[in-house]
């Protein structure tokens, strides 16, 4: 009843991959449906070509997956109701929408891949634009224990222009660039005055953050474009045109990075992640399986390793980090090519006495500019060494008595000689 609750309408094929993958065919989800149908809550709208039946909620069972679904916060699809034509009696809606059973069978395939859970899909989910336009996503999948937080899904039968889906990747882009209504004043006029200065505000602070949670990877809320019931040669086609005209919303720039030959990392954040695939693969070979492309990537990959970024903000630090050390050394090999040598013993000055051989404040009491420190310490000595020596000589010169000065021989110097 969930399950109908959400996707309105479904298979049994359908409903088994949806509630009851683990079991090998759909059997027991027969039983179940016709078990419902007894107690009124489910009905067959109609029989496929195929032979595939279409059911339904009754009104009753509407009501009843109202019950379960809306207090998880949980959108309940419209009810289908039964009309019938007043003129031939015959039962009115019963058309079946493919676009609507691709939708279905996708989330199918991701919920028997263990993408998601059954509660953890929504369908025709709208994304208000400034301009009031309603971008709704055909799907959106809430997988964080499979590593996808979110993943909006465009499933596209071809019978939209590949340009159509370029418009679509657009406004996604856009609305992943809107501020909250309650965001600071200041900040709405800067973004208004200049449109690349949102690309400096925080995902959390962004309009996006109040609907979904992180992304868990650089960028903005990731797109999938899952195509059916088409050929090959088309949806090549239609990825070259999404490439290429929508290079602007899902292509990554490079990091405004001081080392710019040293780091390739490419910078993520303000692009979409966007991943294609077909029905076709999901249901031969499995969602979990190596069949997600992603724009700008050639091959297939797992959905998670499409997601990621191996060349993004990870690699982006470590080739920043080793950059720096390796400018570092650079700098430090420089700076040694160019420490002088003493001109007498040879010897590389000490970052001290290069120092003081340089800098104004000290050159001028350095001594020779041109010896070590070693060496200048030694003239230093023998300058003071030869200063005390003098100043000892001086002393002593000093000290010696002047002939002249000594008494005569047998009495006192007269009080009237003459001294020379």
């Amino acid at each position: 009843m969930q399950a109908l609750g959400i996707f309105q309408r479904a298979t049994p094929d359908q409903l088994w991959k949806l509630t009851r993958p683990g079991n090998r065919h759909d059997r027991l989800t027969r039983d179940n449906l016709l078990d419902l149908e007894d107690h009124h809550l489910v009905r067959i709208e109609s029989v496929q070509e195929d032979q595939r039946q279409v059911w339904v909620l009754t009104k009753r069972g509407h009501g009843e997956a109202k019950q379960l679904l809306e207090p998880k916060g949980i959108r309940v699809s419209v009810l289908r109701k039964q009309e019938y034509d007043p003129d031939t009696g015959e039962l009115l809606g019963t058309g079946y929408d493919d676009h609507a059973a691709a939708v279905t069978s996708t989330a199918a395939e991701l919920h028997r891949a263990g993408i998601g859970h059954l509660l953890g899909f929504q369908t025709e989910i709208g994304h208000r634009l400034g301009s009031s336009f309603v971008q709704r996503a055909d799907l959106v999948v809430r997988a964080p224990q499979a590593g996808v937080p979110v993943l909006l899904v465009e499933v596209d039968r071809r019978t939209e222009d590949a340009h159509e889906l370029v418009t679509k990747l657009r406004r996604y882009w856009e609305w992943g660039r809107l501020l909250p209504k309650d965001a600071p004043k200041s900040k709405v006029d800067l973004v208004r005055s200049r449109p690349d200065a949102i690309e400096h505000v925080d995902h959390d602070k962004r309009l996006w953050r109040r609907f979904y949670p992180p992304t868990g990877r650089e960028g903005l809320v990731p797109v999938a474009f899952v195509f059916a019931d088409t050929t090959a040669v088309k949806v090549t086609n239609t990825v070259a045109v999404l490439e290429e005209a929508g290079r602007r919303y899902w292509a990554p720039r490079r990091y405004d990075s001081l080392y710019r030959n040293a780091v390739t990392a490419l910078d993520y954040r303000q692009a979409v992640p966007v991943v294609v695939t077909t029905l076709e693969q999901l249901q031969e070979h499995g969602a979990d399986a190596a069949v997600w492309r992603r724009l700008g990537r050639d091959g297939a990959q797992t959905l998670t390793a499409a997601l990621d970024n191996p060349d993004g903000d990870v690699l982006y630090r470590v080739q920043e980090a080793r950059a720096q050390v390796a400018e570092e050394q650079r700098r430090l090999a420089e700076r040694e090519a160019q420490r002088p040598v003493c001109k007498r013993c040879g010897q590389k000055f000490t970052d001290q006495r290069w120092e003081e051989t340089t800098s104004h404040r000290t050159a001028w009491n350095a001594g020779n500019v041109s010896v070590c420190g070693t060496c200048h310490a030694d003239d230093v000595a023998r300058k003071q060494a030869a200063a005390e020596a003098a100043d000892v000589a001086r002393a002593a010169a000093q000290a010696e008595p002047d002939p002249d000065d000594a008494p005569e021989p047998g009495g006192l110097r007269g009080l009237f000689r003459r001294r020379t």
